[in-house]
């Protein structure tokens, strides 16, 4: 059955109401939850869901890891690439060489906005690609390895 084709309509009223609340505040980054959204506009978790999927298809939301989603506004760039390889540029940015000591866990967490143990399983990604040595649990990470930044044709 087609979005349209919903005998209320409910999950395109809620989605008008966000992007009501989206618009009259732009300060606003990241959507109500799911269960907020339950609770606010007594409605079920699928009709919830289907109201976050009708602003990702308008470009308004997309969805961010851990289930939330966060408003897109119009002329934002926001780097989608994973994690480890943002965290790996910083080598190569910062002009690191190689036994060089690297950012912490926390600093990073801050830097880019997740959580630690986000940042941890990029780091763990990192040293399994053989770019970080860690030297155990409490000791600071260094460079093992320099990525290579070369243009891609």
């Amino acid at each position: 059955m087609p979005q349209q084709a919903s005998p209320r309509g409910t999950f395109l009223k809620i989605a008008d109401a966000v992007r009501a609340r989206i618009e009259a505040d732009p300060s606003m980054t990241v959507l109500p939850s799911a269960t907020d959204l339950m609770s606010d506009y007594k409605i079920s978790r699928g009709v919830a869901l289907r109201a976050f999927e009708v602003l990702h298809k308008d470009g308004i939301a997309e969805p961010v890891p851990g289930g939330r989603w966060r408003v897109v506004r119009a002329g934002e760039w926001t780097d989608r690439r994973p994690l480890e390889e943002r965290i790996a540029e910083i080598i190569a940015d910062e002009g690191m060489e190689v036994g060089a000591a690297f950012p912490s866990a926390s600093v990073l967490a801050d830097r880019f906005g997740v959580s630690r143990p986000t940042v941890t399983k990029a780091l763990d990604k990192l040293e399994a690609a053989g770019m970080l040595a860690s030297g155990g649990q409490g000791k600071v990470r260094t460079v093992r390895a320099v990525p290579n930044r070369e243009e891609r044709s």
